[in-house]
């Protein structure tokens, strides 16, 4: 088979989509377009999102201090202690 005649090269020049304008290069000095503007859906998830994730170490902490302090001043009372 002759190297010029290569039936997948052929195929793919029939079935490749044509450059789309938006995909090429913009000449130089020319403006970008201007994105389109739309409004913000999840602004309010992502804003109680980035709450969190800010608060998380607090809680952990919190949590540690917590679990620490129970431990200190656990009375005894029903944790296998028998006293009388």
């Amino acid at each position: 088979m002759p190297p010029d005649d290569d039936p997948t090269a052929d195929f793919l020049d029939e079935v490749r989509a044509e450059e789309t304008p938006w995909r090429r290069e913009r000449p130089p000095g020319e403006q970008a377009p201007e994105r389109a503007e739309r409004p913000e859906r999840w602004g309010r998830t992502r804003a109680a999102g980035r709450a969190a994730a800010q608060a998380a170490p607090y809680l952990q902490a919190a949590a540690l201090v917590a679990w620490l302090a129970s431990g200190a001043f656990d009375d005894g009372s029903g944790s296998g202690d028998q006293s009388s």
